[in-house]
């Protein structure tokens, strides 16, 4: 399920070593898919265009042969320009729906990357590097766009109508058709010779640019640390690599086609010359007629024209088929299960009631880890009962962050169990569980839009009654007040108008706007001063009130006032009780406390991802 692909994600996976024009073409045809009337449709109008350019020839050699004979030619003229006309308005009605169903088809296929990708394994995220992915739905697509509106069709109807040419030609004169055979021949063995070049050169081309995308957005995302450093040549030097290698396959791709387009030209050329020699002779020798020789002359041209465009398609293709292995590859990455590993009788759709005496929280025997020679979490265990304040502490590295990753459901354990009011989080869905749940981490996530945007992002129907009380509880009247629109106030990208505390406040209104039945605070006083602190050391005992309370901490204000305190000690659960307890039966948490770890004022540790530390 996790790793399958549906059917609005894309066609079916392809063999990564088959690199034939065959299964290239299949697969791109595949991405029509839901067009193929348009395709039908587009595809009929392009060739009644042709067939009425292929009678053009016929016309005009008619013509010739009257004028030779004194006759009238007017009537054959205003035929031959009504066949124009009528060819150029099919077409070009065939072209805008081939170029409609192209954006149509990368509008699927981007619907289906972005579907997939805001629903991939946390592991997944892990693993792959975020503007890489941005680049497969931008840049990749784009690139199918011309494939599927142009390449196809041209392969078909330029296919047939070199075949329609190739028939008349023969019918007029088989041995100029056998001459134009022979340089149309050797233009396709070059042409077969190159194609895997390009469809290589067009990976590599692909992948540095998903590369560049990537190096970028690290740089722009971290632009402080970049600037603070001083590092802005090191990264301009590090994405101008990447660019100059984008720029090497480019090259390489470019120098192919170019020898791609220089064979056909040459074959073109040659065919020309080769008619205009031998046809001249045989006219010349009576051997045949001059609007014979005017006709075939012509439906070489066309034969030309349709060629060219299959070569150029098949280059084409085998480019297209560098950016869909991309694509392929990101359709093919596990997403998050939409139902429970172990469902049972009936699967809660919403968050559990605690109405049985379960805690809204309760951890069994947790083991853990994101490598499997590096485990981070031992054996936890502890619960979190409803309308209580629960504290975490432990060094940096305990695990505390990873037991939140847990409990958000972005991973799940190797051993043990979560519960939710007592029900096993395997037999929730994930969406049921994140219901119930809201999480402050440390890296306060704020996007950008207006401040009510961020605070009512979670419930984007939110009364102004319903946001002014928590806009209270998070203490951010100031900053309504300060900002001068209020809350209607552009916040720039990653809240860059706000200082850290304020960014904290906002990610703390907005998980209370949630109502949640279970809360998780990562440091929350992190940021804040001592007046600010101290104000939301109060709130918390009145949201304690409200939900369960579950928060990270290690300032000594915080965690003294909290019901119960879990230590942790290397992944495993080392002593649990009150502040006062610990304090007389804990010898690490008297450590910690005595090292300032727990300390009113003191420094928070960096336990964002225990997979660092272990």
């Amino acid at each position: 399920m996790t790793g399958a692909t549906s059917p609005q994600d894309g066609p079916a996976p392809v063999a990564e070593g088959d690199r034939s024009t065959r299964v290239a073409v299949a697969t791109m045809y595949r991405l029509t898919a839901g067009h193929r009337g348009a395709v039908a449709v587009a595809t009929v109008l392009t060739l009644a265009g042709s067939a009425l350019g292929l009678a053009q020839p016929l016309v005009a050699k008619h013509v010739v042969d009257a004028s030779g004979r004194g006759e009238v030619i007017w009537p054959l003229l205003g035929l031959l320009g009504a066949l124009f006309v009528i060819e150029a308005a099919t077409g070009a009605a065939g072209r805008f729906l081939l170029e409609r169903m192209g954006e149509g088809v990368v509008r699927q296929l981007r619907h289906g990357l972005v579907g997939r990708l805001l629903r991939l394994e946390m592991r997944e995220y892990d693993r792959q590097r975020s503007g890489d992915l941005i680049s497969r739905v931008t840049a990749d697509t784009t690139l199918l766009r011309e494939v599927v509106s142009q390449a196809l069709v041209d392969l078909v109807t330029g296919s047939l109508i070199a075949a329609g040419a190739i028939i008349l030609m023969a019918w007029l004169d088989l041995l100029l058709l056998l001459l134009v055979g022979l340089t149309v021949a050797a233009a396709a063995v070059v042409v077969a010779s190159l194609l895997t070049g390009i469809r290589c050169a067009s990976e590599h081309m692909q992948d540095s640019v998903g590369a560049i995308a990537a190096d970028l957005e690290r740089a722009l995302g971290s632009l402080p640390m970049v600037r603070v450093h001083s590092a802005e040549e090191r990264e301009a030097a590090g994405i101008g690599a990447r660019v100059d290698a984008a720029y090497g396959a480019g090259v390489r791709t470019a120098k192919l086609a170019s020898v791609m387009s220089s064979a056909v030209e040459l074959a073109v050329q040659g065919s020309f010359l080769v008619v205009l020699v031998v046809g001249g002779l045989r006219v010349g020798s009576h051997a045949g007629s001059l609007g014979d020789l005017v006709a075939f002359l012509l439906y070489a041209s066309y034969l030309v024209l349709p060629l060219s465009s299959v070569f150029r398609a098949v280059g084409l293709v085998q480019r297209g088929m560098g950016a869909y292995q991309r694509i392929d590859e990101a359709l093919r990455l596990a997403v998050e299960p939409s139902a429970p590993r172990m469902p049972g009788e009936r699967t809660p759709t919403t968050w559990p009631t605690g109405t049985r005496g379960h805690p809204a929280l309760a951890l069994h025997d947790v083991h853990f880890s994101y490598d499997p020679q590096r485990p981070v979490l031992r054996g936890v265990s502890f619960a979190v009962p409803h309308r209580r304040y629960v504290a975490l502490v432990g060094r940096s590295g305990a695990g505390k962050s990873t037991v939140f990753a847990l409990v958000a459901r972005f991973y799940e354990p190797d051993v043990g169990a979560v519960l939710f009011d007592g029900r096993p989080a395997t037999e929730l869905t994930r969406e049921a569980c994140r219901r119930g749940v809201a999480i402050v981490d440390q890296n306060t996530h704020v996007i950008h839009g207006t401040l009510r945007d961020n605070i009512t992002y979670a419930v984007p129907d939110a009364t102004e009654p319903e946001i002014r009380r928590v806009v209270e509880l998070a203490r951010l009247e100031e900053v309504v007040e300060r900002l001068p629109d209020g809350l209607a106030a552009v916040i720039g990208e990653r809240g860059s108008t706000l200082s850290g505390g304020e960014r904290q406040r906002v990610a703390l209104a907005r998980a209370l706007l949630a109502r949640p039945s279970l809360l998780l605070l990562d440091e929350p006083t992190s940021h804040l001063d001592a007046i600010n602190e101290s104000a939301l050391t109060t709130v918390m005992k009145d949201i304690a009130q409200e939900c369960a309370l579950l928060v990270i901490a290690h300032r000594l204000s915080t965690v003294q006032h909290a019901d119960h305190i879990v230590v942790l000690q290397d992944g495993c659960t080392a002593a649990g009780g009150r502040h006062e307890e610990l304090l007389a039966g804990s010898p690490l948490y008297r450590e910690l406390a005595a090292s300032q770890m727990l300390r009113p004022g003191g420094e928070p540790g960096s336990d964002s991802r225990e997979r660092a530390d272990g």
